[in-house]
């Protein structure tokens, strides 16, 4: 295949997530050469992704492959392999086979798991970034309750039956709520020697509340919401240590040694590492999360053809603040770069980029969620229709939409989880 230049302009995409993979579709011009690089062949809507984990969805729902997405855009070509450097001098992007020239280049390689220095916990503690992280999290929490079943020792079945969420962001709470409805609805009649209602759930969070992004009053709405699935909820509480059978947590001065293997990371994330190799090309600062600073046009400074969005960016908003590493921050840099480059290359003046909060929300479980959209707020069944509509219509693939639907639909009047599918052997931590 011949990568050399043609002579329209060529802009060069890492990353098919939702900044990546937006920029690309409003680049529909015929007089612009788009070539999207990611090492995976699909657009994964995250946010979904904890339903994954816990059965209530398969992963071909909340993912769509990026060729069928831009089959319609005949200015794009998908090249599927994994970015190793980037030379902004010779403007070269390297890939293990490849080195691709670009006029105008648009970084949005996103974030990974973040544990604050203790990367050992990871074996024990997985996070949820992933389709391999879901499937994973899936089988762990499926085949601690098959061994359950048939455990005779009752401390070992009740360390079986434990489980512990890091983290009482949105992602923590999600996962808290999923695994608190599956206990109580989902498995109750599926085993014939222990009751799923005899689990224990813990949501570890180290600040004073959880979701601590929203208000002080949805905050403990949610936190409501949460004892109605009988969630142990620990703030002020931070994870000292984390084993293959333990978590150590301590809470202002006690300390509490939860004895589980079941244990999921929510606490954090850090941007992908292609941050720091462009760091270290460019002389450019990055933040404690690894994220790459950025000006007002989302550019690198010093490099005006140069753009990074998403959750690879440290862009400050008006009030002096970093933007959060969520899907509708991606989203609207990924269009405002589209249209930045288009005026670039036709003189005229670019506006600064300005993100446009639409809102937040964070789900509890059926019928259970918290909305605050501008100065109004909800919770309960509104809010969490709210967060059906918002979550349906940002799904790419009309496809997508109609299965996640229909199978919301079910779950809401069956209570069932038809994806509780054990993929993976957990019996010892393998590599995934």
């Amino acid at each position: 295949m011949n990568w050399s230049k043609k002579n329209s302009s060529r802009v060069v995409i890492i990353g098919g997530g939702f900044a990546g993979l937006y920029t690309a579709q409003n680049l529909k011009h015929d007089f612009l050469e788009v070539i999207l690089i990611d090492k995976r062949n699909f657009h994964l809507f995250q946010p979904l992704l904890y339903q994954v984990a816990t059965g209530g969805l398969s992963p071909a729902d909340i993912a769509s492959p990026l060729r069928a997405i831009l089959r319609n855009q005949k200015n794009v070509k998908v090249i599927h392999q994994e970015v190793i450097n980037i030379d902004p001098v010779k403007k070269q992007v390297i890939t293990p086979t490849h080195t691709i020239q670009y006029d105008f280049l648009v970084v949005a390689s996103g974030s990974t798991h973040h544990y604050f220095g203790n990367s050992q916990w990871q074996k024990f503690a997985p996070g949820l970034k992933t389709i391999e992280d879901a499937t994973y999290i899936r089988s762990k929490i499926l085949q601690a309750f098959e061994l359950a079943e048939i455990e005779t020792d009752p401390e070992k079945r009740k360390e079986l039956m434990t489980f512990v969420i890091v983290g009482g962001g949105p992602t923590g709470i999600e996962m808290a709520g999923a695994i608190g409805e599956m206990v109580l609805h989902t498995l109750k009649n599926d085993f014939r020697h222990i009751s799923t209602l005899e689990s224990t759930i813990f949501l570890v969070e180290a600040g004073e509340r959880i979701l601590p992004s929203f208000t002080p009053r949805l905050s403990q709405k949610a936190q409501d919401a949460l004892k109605k699935f009988h969630i142990n909820i620990l703030t002020n509480a931070q994870v000292q240590e984390i084993k293959k059978d333990e978590v150590v947590v301590r809470e202002e001065t006690d300390i509490q040694t939860i004895r589980t293997s079941n244990v999921i990371w929510a606490a954090g994330v850090r941007a992908s590492s292609l941050g720091e190799r462009i760091a270290s090309q460019t002389g450019s600062e990055i933040d404690k999360q690894g994220r790459l600073f950025v000006n007002e046009y989302c550019q690198l400074p010093g490099h005006p053809n140069f753009y990074v969005i998403g959750d690879l960016a440290h862009f400050k908003d008006q009030s002096g603040k970093p933007l959060p590493a969520v899907a509708p921050v991606a989203m609207q840099q990924g269009k405002y770069v589209a249209k930045t480059i288009l005026k670039t290359l036709n003189h005229q003046k670019i506006k600064p980029f300005t993100y446009w909060d639409k809102g937040s929300l964070a789900v509890i479980g059926r019928t259970a969620a918290v909305a605050k959209l501008g100065k109004f707020q909800f919770s309960g069944y509104i809010a969490w229709l709210l967060w059906l509509f918002v979550h349906l219509m940002y799904l790419v693939e009309f496809e997508n939409r109609l299965l996640v639907f229909v199978q919301w639909a079910f779950n809401y009047f069956t209570r069932n989880r038809s994806a509780r599918l054990i993929a993976h052997d957990v019996s010892d931590n393998p590599k995934r």
